[in-house]
């Protein structure tokens, strides 16, 4: 089994209160994509994931991963998660099986998390849900996130980002944290479908779902905890998570 990881960290710093790219924001002294990257190195999965940068920070990151084995792929222009992803498009191999999606602001996911993963065999996405139960205490963390939204057979139909999301649907307590796992053939035989028809008029990768329900595809889930799968995108859920590291 292949699998490529593709990280995401083109965005910027600035809901962190931040001149830093967000990658960039430290977490318990360290830079938060240095806790991903060393994650994935121990996985074994990939030994040189790509790391997808903007123009401006292509050279911060870079000096940041200086000791660490990444290639890296740019994104012109912030259009999305799904746009984001095809930039990395040309460096991936026909041979590969999988393409493993993660964010620089998702410090927290384990390398054995990142090992089950990539070692999943997907016929079109696999994705990587948490079960809150509530929005309470540091789950507020969470509330802003898509919602995974299953159908009348508990299969998972689509994934409804919270701009878009209905009140029946902002109830829903299982979110998507962002970690996909493509079929490398399938990932770029429909990542050109994508339209940016939603409430950020972005091309999101989280569309990918629903279009491999649509497809009689069943979408794959591999669960993880809540602390797992924290992401952060604000001061007030940094502090939350420094609270959280040990």
């Amino acid at each position: 089994m292949k699998t490529k990881i593709v990280i995401l960290a083109a965005g910027k710093g600035t809901r962190m209160g931040s001149e830093l790219p967000k990658a960039l924001v430290p977490l318990k002294g360290r830079p938060m994509i240095i806790h991903l990257i060393e994650s994935v190195i121990s996985s074994g999965v990939d030994d040189l994931p790509i790391v997808v940068v903007s123009p401006d920070n292509k050279e911060i990151i870079g000096r940041t991963l200086a000791d660490y084995d990444c290639d890296y792929a740019i994104q012109e222009q912030q259009l999305g998660s799904g746009h984001a992803v095809a930039c990395a498009r040309n460096k991936i191999s026909a041979d590969t099986d999988n393409v493993m999606v993660l964010y620089c602001d998702h410090p927290f996911v384990t390398a054995s998390s990142i090992k089950k993963f990539g070692e999943f065999i997907t016929e079109a996405v696999t994705i990587m849900p948490t079960e809150l139960g509530n929005y309470d205490d540091w789950h507020q963390n969470f509330f802003h996130w898509g919602r995974i939204v299953r159908d009348n057979n508990k299969e998972v139909e689509k994934i409804t980002e919270f701009k878009d999301a209905s009140p029946e649907e902002i109830k829903i307590t299982e979110v998507n944290p962002g970690f996909m796992c493509f079929n490398n053939k399938w990932l770029w035989n429909n990542i050109d479908f994508l339209n940016n028809n939603n409430g950020s008029k972005e091309y999101y990768l989280t569309a990918l779902v629903e279009m491999a329900f649509k497809q009689k595809y069943k979408i794959g889930t591999i669960n993880i905890e809540p602390h797992e799968a924290m992401g952060i995108n604000s001061k007030e859920e940094l502090a939350i998570a420094e609270g959280l590291v040990s």
